[in-house]
């Protein structure tokens, strides 16, 4: 008796799910399109290269009056934001397997929780200096003079 009703239900949920895929298909995007011929006097992808390479070289022109300043708030906030992503990352993985851990073997949580801190003490100080890179971009910058 389950059998037949796994069966019907089964199929009763890839229907819907066939439905719903019909009704919502225009609500993706659709294909890309074949990209047009290059318009004759536009600018070769080695000229935007060179010029993509230049601008750091640009930095320091005019006494760096703007770039410099502009580049490293962007460079504070690339600091800050990677040093956080990865250590949350970081210590989200080392949360978890110290938690398998104690759910394995409960008699060695006490040492596992010690090393736990430990480490993502470790890990929230690449954040703090992730912070500290930030804050001296913007407010003691070597760059500017």
């Amino acid at each position: 008796m389950a059998a037949p009703r796994s069966m019907v239900l089964t199929g009763a949920a890839l229907f819907a799910g066939a439905v719903t895929m019909v009704a919502l298909g225009s609500a993706f995007v659709p294909a890309p399109k074949v990209a047009p011929p290059p318009i004759a006097g536009a600018l070769p992808t080695a000229a935007l290269s060179a010029a993509a390479l230049s601008v750091p070289t640009a930095a320091y022109a005019d006494g760096g009056a703007v770039w410099v300043p502009a580049l490293s708030a962007v460079g504070a906030g690339f600091a800050i934001g990677l040093a956080a992503i990865g250590s949350g990352v970081g210590q989200g993985i080392a949360s978890g397997r110290c938690i398998d851990g104690i759910s394995r073997q409960p008699e060695v949580a006490d040492d596992l929780r010690g090393v736990l801190l430990l480490s993502l003490a470790f890990m929230e100080s690449l954040t703090i200096y992730g912070l500290v890179i930030a804050l001296v971009l913007l407010f003691a910058n070597p760059l500017i003079k």
